[in-house]
């Protein structure tokens, strides 16, 4: 990925809006990790430590992001919670824009993604500001944070007026750096990938149509 590409983004880093247009497909070996807490939101609410590391093992190579709780707590917790339970594992970064952020969090498997896309959580102050590594979950407006997150390539601080709080930071953007950006933005102000065809049609959709997306193939705490 070429970081000092000056392509600018046409939008900020936001949750699904659009309306889903298809049919649910089942997306075999996309429900990884704890099914029953997958399926059960109300069992993923343990609160965070204060601080701890999320390691995302990637098609481009493991990244480490170190997360602190002071800084954000309800996206912390959230984070902790997801990782916990195997949601990102098999996630695609579907959107990838060189410059500004690569954003990723709709489940490969419909129904989980289904049930996860009305589990908001309270905002947070903004504390830290959205430079380079730092990492916030998407949002559609005031309380509408759920699974989506995104890492910062550049310079964002502008996105800390509009209520994005970072809860962590990547130590290191290598990876995150060569991750596949030729897509853009997605429907309906590009080509990229439709985020309402990713809630209905999960990953069988993406890896027909955009076969050079990169993943997370698996995210842990790390001990």
């Amino acid at each position: 990925m070429n970081y000092g590409c000056h392509q600018k983004p046409s939008s900020t880093p936001v949750q699904q809006t659009e309306p889903i247009r298809t049919a649910a497909a089942s997306n075999s070996g996309t429900a990884s990790g704890n099914v029953s807490s997958l399926r059960d939101p109300d069992k993923a609410n343990a609160q965070a430590p204060e601080t701890f590391t999320v390691r995302l093992e990637t098609t481009k190579g493991d990244v480490l992001i170190d997360v602190h709780r002071l800084w954000a707590p309800r996206g912390a917790d959230r984070i902790y919670n997801l990782v916990e339970i195997g949601y990102y594992d098999n996630v695609a970064f579907f959107r990838v824009i060189s410059g500004f952020m690569a954003q990723i969090g709709i489940h490969g498997d419909p129904p989980v993604s289904a049930i996860w896309r009305s589990q908001n959580i309270a905002d947070d102050p903004v504390i830290e500001s959205n430079t380079r590594g730092m990492v916030s979950f998407a949002m559609a407006g005031k309380g509408s944070r759920t699974t989506q997150i995104f890492i910062n390539y550049g310079n964002n601080t502008r996105l800390d007026s509009m209520g994005f709080s970072p809860f962590g930071k990547v130590r290191d953007m290598k990876a995150i750096d060569e991750l596949y950006s030729g897509y853009g933005e997605g429907a309906p102000s590009g080509a990229g990938p439709s985020q309402g065809r990713i809630q209905a049609e999960g990953n069988t959709y993406l890896k027909k149509e955009f076969p050079k997306l990169d993943y997370i193939l698996r995210a842990t705490i790390v001990p």
